[in-house]
């Protein structure tokens, strides 16, 4: 057991720290101080575009960094577990294809539509997950963070929240934790729904039931549940996630219904939302899109529409490299190379619109443009 492990397995202890933390000042409607007077700054993996997504390094990244609340990825385990991986599919974030003894799992699955081939974390326990070890997922666009690979173990939600309420106790700063129920159609097809799990969860830790949460899903029938089960309550919001176009929520494919993304995005679409959730969350090009030539268009009426509907807008993902950004930031040190300034410079185009917050793989970056 490592020094980490130990510390984090300490739960009385740390449940005093979370006390602590939990009787700092908060803002109105239970947020941070720093988010209630700008724009929230989420950090999406933690600082996944420094160090191996979902990992304490990560983490303690984005916090160190200047991030308002840490994402939590939740799936769960074959034992009943929720772990912080951005999908089911362990091959890209882990070490698991070089571990012989777990050859033999490797398997072809349909998950959220998609078909993939691997190793499924439902397919391990707890204990056998914690064996592995974390893996940068795009190692060419980030060899920096690749230089951590196997330094980390793949974490429990609950060693988060745990590690959350010490950083928290320990500076003073109140932070915000913004998980995403996964695959929830999935998950329950299975036999490992998440929504218990996760309710049970944030009830039995004190940080959890008073600094911020906001709870993220692409699914709707999840974030119905979670609302229903746990009322409207000031340090919680719900997230409803939406990408662009015709594609439908996997639990609206699954009950054979037709509402898309698309529609889902429309003045009515918003208020439909405003019933069950507090933000919507379009991808940053359903806010202001590209054009042909990979330049901004002009801004759509998203956020306005959001805002009339009495909704947040929150808008994910901004990431630094080359590739990544629209055409009118980038530089010429080529499509894998990290561009600090053009990151800087797109967020704060998008910023300009009236966003409420917004998620990014370098909070750094998103810290500096909001304090431009």
């Amino acid at each position: 057991m490592t020094a980490i492990q130990r510390f984090l397995s300490r739960r009385d202890f740390i449940g005093g720290l979370a006390a602590t933390a939990g009787a700092l000042a908060l803002a109105p409607g239970g947020l941070a101080t720093a988010s209630a007077q700008r724009p929230t700054l989420f950090a999406h993996r933690g600082a996944s575009a420094l160090r191996p997504e979902h990992t304490l390094g990560s983490y303690a990244k984005a916090i160190a960094d200047g991030a308002d609340y840490i994402e939590p990825d939740l799936v769960c385990t074959k034992d009943g577990v929720l772990v912080a991986r951005h999908e089911a599919n362990l091959s890209e974030t882990t070490d698991v294809a070089k571990r012989s003894e777990f050859a033999s799992r490797r398997v072809r699955k349909t998950i959220d539509g998609e078909t993939h081939e691997g190793w499924f974390v439902d397919d391990f326990t707890l204990a056998e997950l914690k064996t592995l070890r974390a893996v940068e997922r795009i190692p060419v666009d980030r060899p920096g963070s690749a230089q951590y690979d196997g330094m980390f173990q793949v974490l429990t939600f609950e060693e988060i929240i745990d590690f959350v309420a010490a950083t928290s106790a320990t500076t003073g700063k109140v932070i915000g934790l913004i998980p995403e129920l996964k695959s929830s159609t999935y998950f329950a097809g299975v036999g490992l729904p998440l929504e218990d799990r996760f309710i049970a969860t944030l009830a039995a830790h004190e940080y959890t039931r008073r600094a911020p949460v906001e709870i993220q899903s692409f699914e709707i029938a999840n974030l119905k549940y979670v609302r229903e089960k746990l009322g409207r309550r000031a340090n919680v919001r719900l997230m409803q996630l939406v990408a662009v176009g015709d594609i439908r929520p996997r639990d609206v494919v699954a009950a054979g219904g037709a509402l898309t993304y698309g529609q889902m995005c429309t003045p009515a679409g918003l208020r439909e939302i405003a019933r069950y959730a507090d933000v919507v969350a379009p991808p940053t090009r359903g806010v202001i899109p590209l054009r042909k030539d990979g330049r901004l268009a002009e801004p759509l009426p998203i956020v306005a529409d959001a805002h009339a509907a009495g909704l947040r807008l929150e808008t994910w993902t901004f990431r630094p490299e080359n590739h990544f950004l629209a055409a009118d930031f980038r530089n010429d040190a080529g499509d894998h190379a990290r561009n600090e300034a053009g990151s800087i410079a797109e967020i704060r185009r998008y910023l300009a619109t009236g966003l409420d917050g917004f998620f990014t793989d370098d909070p750094a970056l998103g810290r500096a443009a909001l304090d431009a």
